[in-house]
């Protein structure tokens, strides 16, 4: 059987990258790692374990060589749990990292403890690490300078945990019977590296949890001042520079898809193809490089684009994968990077010129829109660039005050902005209505539609809240409205709610569908409770649209639900920060010339 051949494709500064051919080696390492710094863990909390057949069996692998003493046992356990995910995923720092504690571990079994045999087996795996050194090539990941605050909390925690169990499973050699709070001020003293109040009848176990707490300490102190000092890039961002060149794309390029214009959100990153034709905007979350929509510009640049974004990804060991692209978007991403595509749902796409309330069809709404207006309901409908400096920060405030959520959502169908100077070809809709008996100077603005532009024809739904307390239909209204004024605004197709697996809905519904496709349209009205999947698509219906379908982008199978939860992460479905309460001592991002971000619940 002949030896696989890793070839190299070079990058956009010209550095050489291997392509990935030994795909085992990476997971056998770092589940061997993790494995081990849990042996390690579990050998120094519990002294009776190291003389059993579990801590025999542990020294025959590699990682436990490092612990160049048992009163280390807990540091290394906790540094090679760390290390295990990175060197999954690629990381040359953590790779570098095994590749120096392995001979070490090797000098201290030879000369300290005489263990040929876990020397010599330290010393293959060591040369095998060597030999594919080209597996691991990732760059480490972008961090923030606020998780080391994190990560002082969180080591701080763990390691007062472990500290504690040390301390009392030596309970047999303390001296008399130490009290719970004895217990935490040696634990406290310890981890400073200052003898606490207990003592041992033996100087050996006294040394023993001397060190062990010292180490822990060290390690947490280490640790936090490390990812302090470190250099960060603490955000995705889109620069003035960049946005104006993706802008200019846009003007010539963004009547192609209607998601174009989310790329300027300023939480985004961007890449430009080698001739600055084509760009793709994106953001890493969990390790997934995520974009939206398909790549701005012209559709020829886009391989060179596609390549750039790959190499990207590659370079960091991050998954690539695109949410919502089009179908001819989805036939360039699998044939330029060899990735699959699967259909997660339908946007709803209006013609202005075929759009009318009359017919059967239209009736509901027909008699929806009557009603409201019927109730004493206005509706107003303007370029952003018309409103004043008082009417921005009026429709700003209610939009604000109306979401659902304390995080703000939206990733690849919102802006997350609102009245912002360079946004001045967006559409607001408006509906209003005083409230009686409301105190003077109290805001009539009921309801907010805000659309962005889609080309120099289009419009695509950004924003649409409403007063919980309004009649319901008023967003039915501000839509026919908008619907009704695009021919004097100019604007002759509108794209509305993207309907999440519409086709599966609606094919499950019809006489004749499959017990399979009943099974899965009824776990998606199951899901509807929580996430809006059949009221979007019932709503978008109404308006008669015509369905075009959006692709989710990935690499295989096995990637599918880390990018599900990637994706759930950037459209704030799941939220990871800082609780509130520590939320203001974190450092903010400067976003010139923004306004008040009001994302999208598309």
């Amino acid at each position: 059987m002949s030896e696989p051949v890793a070839t190299e494709r070079p990058t956009r500064k010209g550095l050489p990258i291997p392509k990935v051919s030994r795909p085992w080696v990476p997971r056998a390492v770092g589940f061997a790692t993790a494995l081990i710094g849990l042996f390690d863990i579990v050998a120094g909390v519990a002294p009776h374990i190291r003389e059993s057949r579990m801590h025999k069996l542990a020294t025959l692998l590699p990682g436990t060589v490092t612990t160049v003493a048992t009163a280390l046992s807990l540091v290394i356990g906790i540094v090679l749990i760390m290390l295990a995910h990175a060197l999954r995923r690629r990381k040359l720092r953590a790779f570098r990292a095994v590749a120096v504690l392995l001979p070490v571990g090797f000098v201290m079994e030879l000369l300290r403890w005489h263990h040929t045999g876990t020397a010599v087996i330290t010393l293959v795996v060591w040369v095998v690490l060597l030999l594919n050194h080209r597996e691991f090539y990732a760059l480490s990941d972008p961090r923030t300078r606020w998780r080391a605050a994190v990560n002082f909390v969180v080591m701080l925690v763990l390691s007062f945990g472990l500290g504690m169990i040390i301390v009392s499973a030596h309970a047999r050699t303390t001296v008399g019977d130490p009290s719970l709070r004895e217990r935490f001020w040696e634990v406290f003293w310890g981890l400073v590296g200052v003898g606490g109040p207990i003592h041992y009848t033996g100087s050996r176990t006294g040394d023993l949890v001397y060190y062990s707490l010292a180490g822990l300490g060290f390690f947490t102190a280490v640790s936090t001042i490390w990812l302090a000092l470190r250099p960060s890039k603490p955000f995705a961002v889109l620069d003035a520079t960049e946005e104006q060149h993706v802008r200019e794309l846009l003007t010539k390029h963004g009547a192609r898809d209607s998601l174009g214009y989310f790329a300027l959100r300023r939480d985004k990153s961007v890449l430009f193809s080698p001739t600055g034709k084509a760009a793709i905007a994106y953001r890493v979350v969990s390790g997934v490089m995520l974009a939206s929509g398909d790549p701005i510009g012209d559709v020829e640049a886009w391989p060179g684009a596609i390549k750039v974004f790959m190499e990207e990804a590659h370079k960091h060991a991050w998954v690539p994968a695109v949410m919502g692209c089009s179908e001819q978007g989805g036939e360039v991403w699998t044939r330029e990077a060899g990735l699959d595509a699967l259909e997660i749902g339908d946007e709803a796409i209006v013609e202005v010129e075929d759009f009318t309330l009359e017919g059967r069809a239209m009736r509901n709404v027909r008699q929806m829109v009557k009603r409201i207006e019927r109730a004493g309901y206005e509706c107003r409908v303007r370029r952003v660039e018309a409103l004043d400096a008082q009417e921005r920060d009026a429709i700003r405030h209610a939009a604000d005050a109306w979401r659902g959520t304390e995080t703000e959502r939206g990733f690849s169908m919102a802006l997350g902005r609102f009245g912002d100077i360079r946004d001045e070809g967006c559409v607001v809709v408006t509906a209003h209505k005083a409230i009686e008996g409301a105190p003077e100077g109290t805001s009539d603005i009921r309801a907010v539609l805000h659309f962005v532009p889609w080309g120099k024809d289009g419009i695509s739904l950004d924003l649409m809240r409403r007063d919980r307390d309004a009649d319901p239909g008023l967003n039915e209204l501000l839509i026919v409205k908008a619907l009704q004024a695009c021919p004097e605004l100019g604007v002759n197709r509108v794209s509305l709610n993207f309907a999440m697996f519409r086709s599966a809905l609606a094919r499950g519904e019809r006489i004749g569908a499959g017990p399979v496709l009943r099974a899965w349209r009824g776990l998606l009205v199951f899901l509807s409770r929580w996430f809006q999947i059949e009221s979007l698509y019932k709503f978008n219906a109404k308006f008669r649209p015509i369905w075009e379908p959006r692709f989710l982008v990935y690499p295989g199978p096995g990637d599918l639900p880390r990018i599900g939860i990637a994706s759930l992460q950037a459209e704030a479905f799941i939220v990871m920060e800082l609780p509130k309460s520590l939320r203001r001592f974190q450092k903010v991002r400067p976003e010139p010339n923004a306004a008040i971000t009001v994302p999208a619940q598309r």
